[in-house]
């Protein structure tokens, strides 16, 4: 593949070129030229458009892709085409399949079925085998077989005891746990936030002590195993100064935010609408504005869409009776740019940069000699989210029709370049 980028500015801080406005050449699948001006002559594939920038190629850590199981609802192939169009190059997908990932075959399948594709697809294994929260998964022949963390995906480990053996034998071998902190013993289920509207609409709400009283226990036990370990989607303020006084006294914890936990907040589920029942719940407006200030102040360190397709059976129904979850690759970027305060290098780095520092994986770079790993995107264009856009099969978003700014141009990897219509 020989393709020409005309007057992209580049957006990628290990770049020598970053803030630069440039040409870029791609030749064979590798960045042989960065010039202010590259003649386009005999170069078939050219690509310029109004606004446009260019950073490394996105990386979501955070999504599911239903597949082996639940096809219906998602599967790698248009799970990979929805990362397309959301512009990322990567996906570290969970657990939550049919049967579960937690052995070293299902790793393999997810590896082998998506080889080859522009958007690489990393696995996540399980902690718990089929997630059940009982015996650890065998996590060492995972990661051997390419998973790059352990989550039991939305089930918190309620076993301290489990969550304890697994930071320790995850540390042997430099494995990487990600909890999903919200103790079911004080959480209703109900997927709802305590207050105001939960009252408003009749749901006993989820407190918001659910997810401070695990992240103690699990930044605890992570201090005295002297092991790292991966927060997933906090939503609260109160988790905030937990996560920087934990890392004061030299706990090695990184923090992932939710897209949409910066941008909705619980007065939503008013109107019962369920594409507003997540999990997390949406909370108040003021855990988004101190999770945005986290993001700013480094505290949380990636964002991501927790994409979680869902079918109508189970979404049209009764609000209390419905599961929980949206679909969100493709929207995660101009959520992100409109709602987050984050200058458009910050964003970077939180969907680009940060996941794969965490998940140990190579880090793409612009510049000449590198692999081709990009994501081209035009942060100032205004356009509307229609259902036609959705690449999965399930539809449930709640931003079908609306005005979004930050548009998705393409990407490029492994040797391949890919325009997205969003």
């Amino acid at each position: 593949m020989n393709l020409l980028i005309q007057s992209a500015k580049i957006v990628d801080p290990a770049s020598p070129h970053n803030g630069k406005t440039m040409d870029i050449l791609i030749e064979n699948g590798k960045i042989t030229e960065i010039k202010k001006t590259i003649p386009a002559g005999g170069i078939k594939k050219v690509v310029n458009a109004n606004d446009l920038h260019a950073s490394p190629g996105w990386f979501d850590m955070q999504a599911n892709f239903c597949d082996p199981g639940y096809e219906h609802k998602e599967n790698l192939i248009t799970g990979i085409k929805a990362a397309t169009k959301g512009g990322f190059t990567g996906v570290a997908v969970m657990p939550s399949t049919n049967p579960t990932i937690y052995t070293k075959s299902q790793v393999e399948y997810i590896i082998g079925a998506s080889r080859g594709q522009i958007v690489d697809i990393h696995p996540v294994g399980a902690i718990s085998t089929k997630l059940e929260g009982k015996d650890m998964a065998e996590m060492f022949d995972m990661q051997n077989s390419g998973a790059v963390a352990f989550s039991d995906d939305i089930h918190p480990v309620m076993n301290a005891g489990l969550m304890h053996r697994a930071l320790l034998y995850a540390k042997s071998f430099n494995g990487l746990i990600m909890s999903r902190c919200n103790d079911k013993t004080l959480a209703t289920g109900s997927d709802v936030n305590e207050g105001k509207a939960s009252v408003s609409i009749g749901i006993k709400g989820e407190p918001r002590i659910a997810e401070e009283i695990m992240l103690i226990r699990d930044l605890f036990l992570a201090q005295h195993c002297d092991a790292r370990i991966h927060i997933n989607s906090i939503s609260v303020a109160g988790s905030i100064s937990l996560i920087k006084s934990a890392r004061k006294q030299g706990v090695t914890v990184t923090v992932s935010v939710n897209g949409y936990n910066l941008c909705l907040d619980d007065s939503e589920v008013l109107s019962f609408d369920s594409n507003y029942k997540l999990s997390p719940p949406l909370r108040g407006k003021e855990d988004i504005k101190a999770l945005k200030k986290a993001l700013a102040e480094g505290v949380i360190d990636v964002i991501c869409s927790d994409h979680r397709p869902e079918d109508e059976e189970s979404k049209k129904v009764e609000f209390d009776l419905a599961t929980p979850g949206m679909i969100g690759i493709q929207t995660l970027y101009p959520i992100v740019n409109m709602y987050s305060e984050l200058t458009t290098e910050q964003i970077i780095e939180k969907i680009a940069i940060n996941p794969r520092k965490i998940l140990g994986l190579t880090v793409p770079t612009i510049k000449e000699g590198e692999e081709a790993n990009m994501t081209l995107f035009a942060p100032n264009e205004e356009w509307t989210f229609e259902k036609t856009h959705i690449a999965s099969p399930a539809k449930n978003t709640p931003f079908i029709g609306k005005k979004l700014k930050g548009k998705i141009l393409g990407i490029i990897n492994n040797d391949n370049y890919r325009a997205t219509d969003n």
